[in-house]
């Protein structure tokens, strides 16, 4: 009989508690996994490099003159400008039906957004001439049930229209999918124009410009001329790549990231009280048996070994139980009709960075009752009751 088994079956030898104790690491390790996933999207790189995003210098939910589009259009090292402006448009219930929408300059858009827009020829000819067009991600069309040719009524959450309606009805004139790694097919575009004329405030104003530069070396010399053009003005601008202004867009429901952490940090701290002690226990309760092992010759620094060994071993388990729940969850989550999932995976870094954890809480949880175990005596050991 090897360490391993020894290590398995002392484990293993109060199968209720072990479960207990798997089940708790199991969770927070699920939490883990999940929420890492998560962030792991909400970060990905997923512009081209040479995209670059102006928007207003004093906050995201400033709008500038539509008049800065074509400054920008004119500007050296730009190669494609459009501009866009959040619609925040929502189906029926604006609870479960919000869906991210955007009011767009339909030519200028689809030359931005060549490779992450892919329209078929009818569907880019009706978007390019039918003002009440809209095209619509596919996820968004599954998540509803939303066919070509189908009019949809969407309401904003910020808008309404001059003629008292807060209701605009739409011509879903193209379905795409975007390549993989990119998010706008989790979205919706209607034409810029039949917004702008219908809003009651707000008009010939735009929320922000994307642009693609000729080249990535030219993007920090870009930016420094088209903020130092506006600098001083009554709408001055800031321009930053485009993955940084996504991130801050999605920052705006909240420090995503800050909640992952503490939800992560609380679960782990409990498992480390609740492991710990558990472990300390079980080993007051073979204090004899580790006598014995020390009668029969086991030197003290193998028997520390074993302990720390099903320490490891219990959070490796757990940890293993936890991330293949979470890749089950999040498989599950991809393919259900919730807005911005429909590209969500467990994350190989995060499933590496788990591994270390539980190594890590298994060193830890293990220590002082390995330490325990390596110091005590044998006549100690023996006369305890």
């Amino acid at each position: 009989m090897n360490d391993i088994t020894l290590m398995r079956k002392n484990l293993f030898r109060k199968p209720v508690r072990t479960t207990l104790l798997l089940i708790s690491i199991l969770v927070a390790f699920l939490l883990f996994a999940v929420l890492g996933s998560f962030n792991a999207l909400l970060n990905v790189a997923s512009a081209p490099p040479t995209r670059m995003v102006t928007l207003s210098k004093i906050n995201f939910t400033e709008t500038l003159p539509i008049s800065y589009y074509d400054t920008i259009s004119h500007m050296p090292g730009v190669a494609a400008v459009t501009h866009m402006n959040w619609f925040g448009g929502y189906y029926r219930d604006p609870q479960k039906g919000f869906q991210p929408t955007f009011a767009v300059d339909p030519a200028s858009f689809l030359q931005v957004y060549a490779r992450e827009v892919p329209l078929t020829p009818p569907a880019r000819e009706m978007f390019l001439h039918e003002r009440r067009a809209m095209i619509v991600g596919a996820s968004v069309a599954q998540r509803f049930g939303w066919h070509l040719g189908q009019t949809v009524p969407l309401k904003s959450n910020i808008f309404s229209q001059s003629n008292g309606s807060d209701s605009w009805d739409f011509i879903v004139a193209g379905i795409f999918k975007g390549p993989p790694g990119t998010f706008q097919d989790n979205s919706i575009y209607i034409r810029y124009d039949y917004f702008n004329d219908t809003i009651t405030f707000g008009k010939d104003q735009i929320g922000w410009i994307p642009f693609n530069t000729t080249s990535a070396a030219l993007n920090d010399r870009v930016a420094h001329a088209i903020d130092a053009r506006f600098a001083n003005s009554h709408d001055e601008t800031a321009t930053q790549d485009a993955d940084s202004f996504n991130k801050s867009f999605a920052a705006q429901q909240g420090n995503i990231g800050l909640v992952i952490n503490l939800v992560v940090g609380a679960a782990f701290a409990a498992i480390l009280l609740i492991v710990g002690t558990t472990m300390s226990l079980a080993i007051r309760e073979r204090t004899k048996e580790i006598g014995v092992l020390k009668t029969l010759g086991f030197p003290g620094g193998r028997i520390l070994r074993m302990v720390l060994g099903e320490s490891v071993l219990l959070a490796l388990f757990g940890a293993g139980l936890g991330v293949g729940l979470a890749a089950l969850v999040l498989t599950l989550l991809s393919h259900s009709r919730l807005p911005g999932l429909g590209s969500l995976s467990l994350d190989l870094k995060v499933v590496g960075l788990a591994a270390v954890v539980a190594v890590v809480l298994g060193l830890i949880t293990g220590a002082l009752p390995a330490y325990n175990a390596y110091r005590m005596r044998i006549l100690e050991a023996l006369s305890r009751r």
